[in-house]
């Protein structure tokens, strides 16, 4: 099993950043990759990604650690992926959020498809920070 954290800083509050990121349906905003995103009832989301020239469809069940900022996420099926998002308050106006993603390499390789070894975590490392990124410029611009 792999693991790989990133984090990144934002400049919103600790509540909006908070509240952004449990926005499901506007995950394809900022996640390469994913067509579709909706919430569905219980705890679960519905996730359509397109990724190596492969279309999937996923379910995830989401929970929150109570009164932590911590959302906590996985698949319920292949493949099987575990993470999550903890968010620490910098100051009143900035945000720090911090991603942790488990992953199998060889399950994602046969999932989606790219690269082996080194090049694979290379690849799944620049496309967490991307997402990373482009959050940041979506909740800061507020969208």
């Amino acid at each position: 099993m792999s693991t790989l954290e990133q984090h990144v800083d934002v400049g919103v509050p600790i509540g909006e950043a908070w509240e952004s990121l449990h926005r499901v349906e506007n995950y394809p905003r900022f996640v390469d990759g994913l067509r579709d995103a909706r919430t569905q009832a219980e705890g679960r989301a519905h996730l359509g990604v397109e990724a190596g020239g492969r279309s999937r469809e996923f379910e995830a069940e989401v929970s929150d650690l109570e009164g932590e900022h911590v959302m906590e996420w996985h698949t319920t099926g292949a493949p099987g992926l575990t993470g999550s998002f903890s968010l620490q308050s910098i100051d009143e106006k900035r945000t720090r959020i911090q991603a942790r993603l488990e992953y199998e390499p060889g399950t994602i390789r046969d999932t989606f498809g790219g690269p082996k070894g080194f090049a694979q975590a290379n690849a799944i490392e620049r496309l967490v920070r991307s997402d990373l990124e482009h959050f940041k410029e979506y909740v800061e611009q507020g969208r």
